[in-house]
């Protein structure tokens, strides 16, 4: 067995004893409540996965803040990176330019979403808008100061070897600003979902946060838990399985 190999076992051993060690921290919490209801045990929560699972609900409200997710994540990340690229390589459109970013970085992201509902409506436009509009700022910032780190022997480097633009972005632009790139989708991807729910919860009749505030309303703890571990399930998918293979992969220019 490699050492590589070796490696990924043991990572993948750790991942899974802390996610047990989880599951017997969460049933020993809810063995000390008198009240079942209040903190449902993880056989409750089971039984009631796979209820709405055979009902069919629960795949079908995931898939729907998957996508809503999907799509934020993408038009955030296309703009956060192109106006945090002319940020950082452009130091008086920066300048300029810096009130806004801290206005935006500020902004409450519960003010964006009611404001989008006012102005475009109670539909999946104004959701997808108000998302991209609470991360587009977060990525501009990790992209510019990335931009800003650029070492500028490269630079120069660029110019002796006569490199084309394109030649330029693939192979001294892109690898320098692949790790921030990185940091900037864990971000993403760990804030946009938190605020695809509260979209869901606040004006949409479909996805994960619409369930939980009808659960909300019901006081049905166990449906609750049932839809909110149920998508955190799916991000720890995504940030094992690709965001961070994505950073180590990223980071291997530097050495």
């Amino acid at each position: 067995m490699s050492q590589k190999t070796l490696g990924a076992y043991v990572e993948a051993s750790v991942f899974l004893l802390s996610l047990i060690l989880f599951g017997l921290f969460w049933a020993g919490l809810a063995a000390l409540k008198a009240d079942p209801t209040v903190l449902p045990g993880p056989v409750e929560v089971a039984q009631v996965f796979w209820s709405e699972t055979r009902a069919g609900r629960l795949p079908t409200e995931l898939l729907a803040t998957l996508l809503r997710v999907v799509a934020s994540f993408l038009l955030a990340m296309g703009l956060g990176c192109l106006l945090g690229f002319l940020l950082g390589r452009y130091r008086g459109l920066n300048r300029w330019a810096d009130p806004w970013v801290t206005i935006f970085m500020n902004l409450p992201a519960l003010v964006l979403i009611v404001l989008c509902y006012l102005w475009i409506g109670l539909n999946e436009t104004a959701a997808i808008v108000a998302v991209t509009l609470n991360k587009t700022a977060m990525v501009m910032v990790t992209i510019r100061q990335g931009v800003g780190s650029f070492d500028p022997a490269f630079d120069d480097l660029a110019s002796v070897a006569r490199l084309s633009r394109r030649e330029r972005f693939r192979h001294l632009i892109l690898p320098q600003l692949a790790p921030w790139l990185a940091v900037a989708a864990r971000n993403g991807i760990a804030i946009i979902w938190k605020i695809v729910l509260v979209v869901e919860f606040l004006g949409r009749s479909s996805g994960v946060g619409f369930r939980i505030h009808l659960y909300f309303q019901q006081f049905q703890i166990a449906h609750v838990l049932v839809y909110s571990l149920s998508f955190v399930a799916v991000m720890l998918i995504v940030e094992h399985g690709f965001i961070q293979r994505w950073e180590a992969r990223a980071a291997r220019w530097r050495h």
